[in-house]
């Protein structure tokens, strides 16, 4: 056969668009609120919502929003914590053809400006808690915009504002309005914000596509199932809640929701709805570890609570704590560009028999990527070019794929520059392992370069949480007139402990590093943090310059 009529063997089917849908998260609402209509799908205090009123409010969100004449690919902005509204908004607004904008509540006042006319919001939902400052951000907008005020019974806090409340809002829908006919996979779903720490927010923009593929891989990477009942420790603004508001709901799992976490809180709810899964950032383990003895469960779960973890590399003594608490670990590495998790710390059967320590060692490396995200690699910046797997040579993670944004809203340099060659550039600094686990040392704009020697400032983190008297720590360049730069401990202690004396800090740190990856400095503090959680080193930097 030539390889012309090879060509031609398989050009002549067509099944007429019978053998095409375009991926999307809305079908999976649509199918479990048939399918599991009767399951609870979402817990809130005393509410109980079944997935077919689940479903059918989401409906008649969508036909609420379109009614008030919001047209498709136009962005919807929402002002809202981890409460019921926030999840029907995640398959509302996408029925709709519009782009879910969901804004960071611990922003101030101008920034949730800035986002509001950055993204040319058409309407905005704000939660009663939250009235103050976004009436203070309206006065800030260029325009116009209409509010919905979303009030919270469960709560006695805030109050309601705009030019109609949600409930009233809804009811007012039109029966039978037509929702929009998804035709393109690969159109925006949502507008996230990136944290600007170092100026304004950039505007990271996913795809239906992406959406449903990065959450189907974050059912598969969590082992979430029609029986898991998901605590929403994690915020829900945040990279969509990492595409975990569709991954519960695509396979019928049971959300619960939580408006502000507090540890104490958190044992009660995992005790009293049986939590089987939940995701947070290192700092809210950090949070559950330390909590009062008090507040903890007296007897250790027989079936643990499946945790994912990621927003920042969490030190294996807080996997290690965590796990004898009664919580199994899943490290997830991703970023707000690549919808929260891309890569996934992936347990192999022979870790199981290491000490517990020693696993947690293996279980805080970034890993490699979930089953649908697609290709990473490890490179030299300059040339491109794969690192050893080695362990030791460092490089940046580059991605490529199915869970990679589709570019920053109205920032095409920005874009070029993230996509250059045909990668996605995280600016993560890692190595490779000989059995292809990633392991990340630093940003790029974190890594200590003393003497000519790169100190990665995760690595001397990774010793200091090893001393028992520290709950966090922090580690920057510090200018240096001999070496260049030195490392800079920021640490915070456990409650009612004595600051340990430097040297004896320093002898600490020599049983994990070399001598000149030994911190200079230790100040013994709060750490600034952003609104995400993650610890603002810009701010330490500064700070450490001024250290005599």
């Amino acid at each position: 056969m030539s390889n012309e009529q090879a060509g031609k063997l398989f050009s002549a089917l067509d099944m007429q668009g019978a053998d095409t849908q375009p991926l999307s998260p809305v079908h999976f609402i649509q199918r479990v609120s048939g399918v599991f209509g009767d399951k609870i799908a979402i817990c809130y205090g005393d509410r109980r919502v079944t997935y077919s009123q689940f479903g059918a409010r989401c409906i008649q969100l969508a036909a609420a929003i379109i009614n008030a004449g919001i047209k498709p690919q136009t962005t919807v902005s929402v002002f809202c914590p981890n409460v019921p509204e926030m999840l029907e908004l995640h398959f509302a607004v996408p029925m709709t053809g519009a782009v879910l904008n969901t804004i960071n509540t611990r922003l101030d006042a101008k920034t949730i400006a800035t986002i509001l006319d950055h993204g040319e919001s058409q309407m905005l939902f704000v939660d009663c808690e939250y009235a103050d400052v976004v009436e203070e951000a309206l006065t800030i907008c260029d325009r116009r915009i209409p509010v919905i005020g979303i009030d919270d019974p469960a709560v006695d806090i805030g109050r309601v504002i705009g030019d109609e409340d949600y409930e009233t809002f809804l009811a007012r829908a039109p029966a039978d309005t037509p929702l929009f006919d998804l035709q393109d996979e690969t159109l925006p779903i949502s507008l996230s914000y990136t944290s600007g720490t170092t100026g304004n927010p950039k505007g990271v923009v996913y795809s239906h596509r992406g959406a449903a593929l990065n959450a189907l891989g974050n059912v598969l990477a969590m082992g979430l199932t029609t029986n898991s009942i998901y605590l929403w420790t994690l915020p829900l603004f945040h990279c969509n809640g990492w595409t975990h508001p569709w991954a519960v709901t695509a396979v019928g799992g049971t959300h619960v929701c939580l408006r502000t976490v507090d540890p104490a809180e958190v044992f009660r709810i995992i005790e009293a709805e049986a939590v089987t899964h939940m995701a947070a950032a290192p700092i809210v383990l950090s949070m559950l570890i330390h909590a009062p003895d008090g507040d903890k469960p007296k007897t250790k779960r027989s079936i643990p609570v499946q945790v994912a973890t990621g927003g920042a590399a969490p030190p294996s003594k807080v996997i290690d704590d965590m796990e004898t608490m009664g919580f199994k670990i899943t490290h997830l590495y991703g970023l707000t560009e690549s919808y929260g998790p891309s890569l996934i710390c992936e347990m192999q059967a022979d870790w199981e028999d290491l000490p517990l320590a020693k696993r947690a060692q293996k279980m805080a490396r970034q890993g490699v990527p979930h089953i649908l995200a697609g290709d990473f690699k490890v490179v030299d910046p300059g040339t491109m070019l794969p690192v050893p797997t080695d362990g030791k040579t460092i490089g940046e993670i580059v991605l490529r794929g199915n869970t990679v944004m589709k570019g920053y809203l109205k920032n095409l340099e920005d874009t070029a520059s993230a996509s250059s060659g045909g990668w996605f550039h995280s600016g993560d600094l890692a190595v490779m392992h000989p059995d292809g686990y990633a392991e990340v040392k630093d940003r790029s704009k974190d890594i200590i370069i003393s003497g000519g020697e790169n100190i990665s400032s995760l690595e001397v983190e990774e010793a200091l949480y090893q001393h028992p008297d520290i709950m966090e720590a922090a580690v920057v360049a510090r200018p240096d007139s001999k070496w260049g730069e030195t490392p800079c401990a920021f640490i915070t202690l456990k409650p009612g402990v004595d600051a340990p004396a430097p040297d004896a800090l320093r002898t600490f740190c020599r049983e994990h590093l070399a001598s000149y990856k030994l911190p200079t400095h230790f100040v013994f503090s709060i750490l600034p943090k952003t609104q995400t959680g993650k610890i603002q080193k810009t701010v330490l930097r500064e700070q450490a310059k001024d250290i005599k």
